[in-house]
C-alpha cells in the first residue's frame, strides 16, 4: 500500500481573480480562454487595471492535489514559492487541505508566482501568469521517498516551460517507474501543446507518461488536426490511458480499444470555469487509485469539475467527498 494516492508536481501560483467583459480583454490584448505567460512589468500593469479581485491559492497541479485530498485521497505536492506574503498564503492553503507539502521556499527573489485571471460573463477564464519563483523548481526539490510512495505522480504541462523543471519531472518519472508506480500528465493548454508538441508526444510514446488528460482543443492541437475522431484514436494509441474532457458534453475515457463515454453533470449556475480540468483529474485519479472502474473514475471527475465551476476560484468550497457520497459514487 503506497503512502500517497497521488503526488502532483506543478507551478505553485496564487490566483488573483476578477470579473471583466470582452471589451476589457480586447483593450488589454488578452487572449480569451488561454494561459499567457507574462513578465513582471506586464503583471504589475494588469494588476493595476483589475477590478475587485479574489486571491486564492491555485496552480493547476496544486488544485488537483487539493481536490484529491478533498474527496478523501492521500495527496502530496511539489512546487516552488518564495519567502513572501503570497508564498505564505500558498503554503498555508495547500497544507490546510491536508496535502503533504514540504518544498523549500526560494528566498524572496524572484517572488511567488501569481496569475491574473479575468472571468467574462460566459464563465470563460483568461489567465495571465507571471511564473516568478516557479522557474527555480528543479531536481533538488524532488523528494525521492515521496515519489516512490505515490501510486500516481501527476504533473502539469505548464511545468514544461521552466527548463530545470523538465529535469525534475524526468527524475520523478524514473523513480516512479523503478518502484512500480505510474506517471500522469495534463496537456494544460492548446498553446502549451503548440510549444511542446513533439516533446509531449515523445513522453507518451516512450512510456515516460502512462496516463494523459486533455480537453478537446488540446487533443486536436496535439495531432494538428480538425478531425476529433482521429485525435481520439491517436491518443489512445500513444498512451496507456487517456481522459479527454468535453465541457458540457462530459468526457471520453480511452484505454487501448476500450472507450467509455461519461455524461456531464448538469450545471445551471456556471460561474467560473477556472480549475474545471484540474478537478476532473482529481476525481478521476482518486477513483483510479482506489481501483474503481473507468466509468466510476470518469463520473468522479465530472462531478468534481461540475462542483468547482459553480464558484469563483479553483478549489471547491464544499466537501467533494460528501457530494460524491450523495451521488452514490462512494
Amino acid at each position: 500500500m503506497p503512502q500517497f494516492d497521488v503526488l502532483t508536481v506543478g507551478n505553485a501560483i496564487v490566483d488573483i481573480i476578477a470579473r471583466c467583459d470582452d471589451q476589457f480583454l480586447a483593450e488589454n490584448d488578452i487572449i480569451k480562454g488561454a494561459m499567457n505567460l507574462i513578465d513582471a512589468e506586464r503583471a504589475e500593469l494588469l494588476y493595476s487595471r483589475m477590478g475587485p479581485a479574489v486571491e486564492a491559492s491555485g496552480g493547476s497541479a496544486g488544485n488537483t492535489a487539493a481536490g484529491v485530498a478533498g474527496i478523501g485521497g492521500r495527496a502530496a505536492y511539489f512546487g516552488k514559492v518564495a519567502e513572501d506574503q503570497l508564498g505564505s498564503i500558498f503554503q498555508h492553503d495547500i497544507r490546510a487541505q491536508g496535502v503533504h507539502y514540504a518544498t523549500k521556499p526560494q528566498g524572496t527573489n524572484p517572488p511567488t508566482a501569481r496569475s491574473m485571471i479575468f472571468v467574462t460573463p460566459d464563465g470563460e477564464r483568461s489567465m495571465n501568469t507571471y511564473l516568478g519563483a516557479c522557474v527555480e523548481f528543479g531536481p533538488g526539490d524532488v523528494e525521492p521517498a515521496v515519489v516512490a510512495e505515490s501510486a500516481v505522480t501527476y504533473f502539469e504541462g505548464y511545468l514544461w516551460d521552466p527548463p530545470r523543471a523538465k529535469e525534475a519531472i524526468l527524475e520523478c518519472a524514473r523513480i516512479a517507474h523503478e518502484n512500480g508506480r505510474e506517471v500522469s500528465m495534463t496537456l494544460s493548454d492548446p498553446f502549451c501543446v503548440d510549444r511542446y508538441r513533439s516533446e509531449f508526444l515523445d513522453l507518451m510514446r516512450s512510456g515516460t507518461v502512462d496516463i494523459v488528460f486533455a480537453n478537446r482543443q488540446e487533443a486536436l492541437s496535439l495531432y494538428e488536426t480538425d478531425d476529433f475522431e482521429l485525435a481520439l484514436k491517436s491518443i489512445a494509441a500513444d498512451c496507456k490511458l487517456a481522459a479527454v474532457t468535453l465541457s458540457e458534453e462530459g468526457a471520453i475515457i480511452l484505454r487501448g480499444e476500450e472507450r467509455v463515454k461519461i455524461d456531464a453533470y448538469k450545471v445551471d449556475d456556471l460561474v467560473d470555469t477556472t480549475g474545471a480540468g484540474d478537478l476532473f483529474a482529481a476525481g478521476f485519479l482518486y477513483g483510479y487509485t482506489q481501483g474503481r472502474s473507468l466509468s466510476d473514475c470518469g463520473k468522479l471527475g465530472c462531478l468534481s469539475a461540475a462542483i468547482v465551476i459553480k464558484q469563483i476560484g479553483p478549489r471547491p468550497m464544499v466537501p467533494l467527498r460528501d457530494a460524491a457520497v450523495g451521488e452514490g459514487l462512494l
